[in-house]
């Protein structure tokens, strides 16, 4: 396996669009391919990502929130448990095994899972270059079939400035972007609550004086924000508003969780379409606008000690939506409806925050031309391989591996932890075995400045 390149001669067999966790799993698994493999049968593989360094959900690194998921559900533990690139052997390096251990606990610190994130990103290193934002990705045709791709990048300081590379599969993972409601707009006082970190800080170097803020949303990252703008903003009023009569806890009980368990990822993709329909619908509350029970818990004491003390500066605003959202000069005025009588209440708030969760992004987003390439099925989803290769046209040999978007056809993992290191090994296999049919005497390109 060799570092990124930018020689005349190269040509990858291999390039991942995006590095957060999924990618990162993924290089993971091959560079230990290609140890095992002590040179012999390696493939060239190289990543893309548009961020200066390794990133993961940074705005929601609130200090004492933890992870939902086990720490055995890492990049690696679940493909391979003897890999020292798992979550113990971590803490093994940071001197901090025996006292997690001493926690007892499943769910470590989400700042300390990032931290493990970086630590193995630093140790593949080498197969990654930063600040290279994918722009286009283009067919390369020879004799009527697509053997490559052309992955097109530039650099954000220099964005006249292209490099070419080419590549036998792609592998796209870049994550999900932040979802709002219709018509919201962002800016200094109305944020998105992936960026709520950084933008309460930036209202304390300010000094303004937050009085009320308004978080609308019913899920997790709600229910945290709402928290964190409480314990920031000592002397504000935090309005949390949602549709819901009240937060619905998550269910993670044992046997509901198994919906994440790697043979459940085989029934799903092999049943009809009704019944991944049913099963999506049935377990929605292991993972979509859910609520872990101790932070609903510890919320309702905040209110109910408040209400003791006569100071109630957290208030549920609970069955009511947002109807109108108005900018001024001094606060953005916010207009909630209580849904069951259709009173409405004007909000003057300086802060408002839409925890309205994520989605996918589209694959001609990242893809352009070549997504015409891609089949669909008849409710023109993209029709996506066991192995999370997608199908294309009968002259395409170059592949297209996706990590997210796949819902549709792999489940509710599709964009979760849980499966993330079965995953890479599976997408690992099956490009060595594509490789083996497909081998590497053809579609020489550059990888240059263009």
């Amino acid at each position: 396996m060799t570092t990124l390149q930018t020689g005349p001669d190269s040509i990858y067999d291999v390039l991942g669009i995006g590095f957060g966790p999924s990618n990162l799993a993924l290089a993971i698994a091959l560079h230990e391919h290609s140890v095992r493999s002590a040179g012999g049968d390696g493939l060239r593989v190289g990543f893309l990502e548009r961020q200066p360094g390794f990133g993961w959900h940074r705005g929601m690194l609130i200090d004492d929130a933890t992870m939902q998921v086990s720490f055995l559900k890492d990049l690696v533990t679940m493909r391979d448990p003897t890999s020292d690139f798992s979550f113990l052997c971590y803490l093994r390096d940071r001197g901090r095994l025996v006292d997690f251990l001493n926690l007892k606990t499943l769910f470590p610190l989400r700042i300390e899972f990032h931290d493990y994130f970086e630590w193995a990103a630093a140790r593949v290193a080498h197969l990654v270059e930063y600040s290279a934002e994918v722009v286009a990705v283009r067919p390369v045709t020879e004799d009527g079939e697509i053997r490559a791709y052309d992955v097109v990048t530039r650099t954000p300081g220099d964005p006249d400035r292209r490099t070419v590379r080419r590549a036998r599969s792609i592998c796209v993972a870049t994550g999900l972007e932040p979802h709002l409601p219709p018509g919201a707009a962002l800016s200094e006082r109305v944020w998105h609550n992936s960026q709520l970190l950084p933008r309460v800080e930036d209202v304390r170097r300010s000094g303004s004086p937050v009085r009320r803020a308004v978080v609308l949303g019913a899920g997790q990252s709600a229910a945290e924000a709402v928290d964190y703008l409480h314990r920031s903003f000592p002397d504000a009023e935090i309005c949390s508003v949602f549709a819901k009569y009240g937060y619905t806890p998550a269910d993670d009980s044992p046997f509901a969780n198994k919906i994440f368990d790697p043979e459940a990822v085989d029934l799903y993709y092999g049943a009809p379409r009704e019944v991944k329909r049913s099963l999506f619908d049935y377990h929605r509350s292991t993972n979509y606008s859910v609520v872990d029970m101790d932070l609903i818990e510890s919320l309702s004491r905040s209110m109910y000690q408040e209400k003791v003390q006569g100071q109630e500066r957290l208030r549920m605003m609970n069955v009511s939506r947002i109807r109108d959202v108005e900018t001024t000069g001094d606060d953005v005025r916010v207009t909630v409806e209580f849904l069951p009588t259709g009173e409405r209440e004007v909000l003057a708030s300086d802060l408002l925050v839409y925890a309205t969760g994520y989605q996918p992004q589209g694959i001609a987003d990242h893809l352009g031309e070549i997504a015409k390439l891609c089949l669909r099925d008849d409710e023109d989803a993209l029709e996506v391989g066991r192995d999370h290769r997608v199908a294309t046209a009968p002259n395409v040999t170059a592949d297209i591996y996706l990590q997210g978007g796949t819902e549709h056809t792999h489940g509710l993992t599709s964009t979760l932890l849980s499966t993330t290191a079965v995953r890479a090994g599976e997408i690992c296999a099956s490009l060595l075995a594509r490789r083996s049919l497909h081998p590497a005497n053809e579609a020489p390109g550059p990888t240059v400045d263009a």
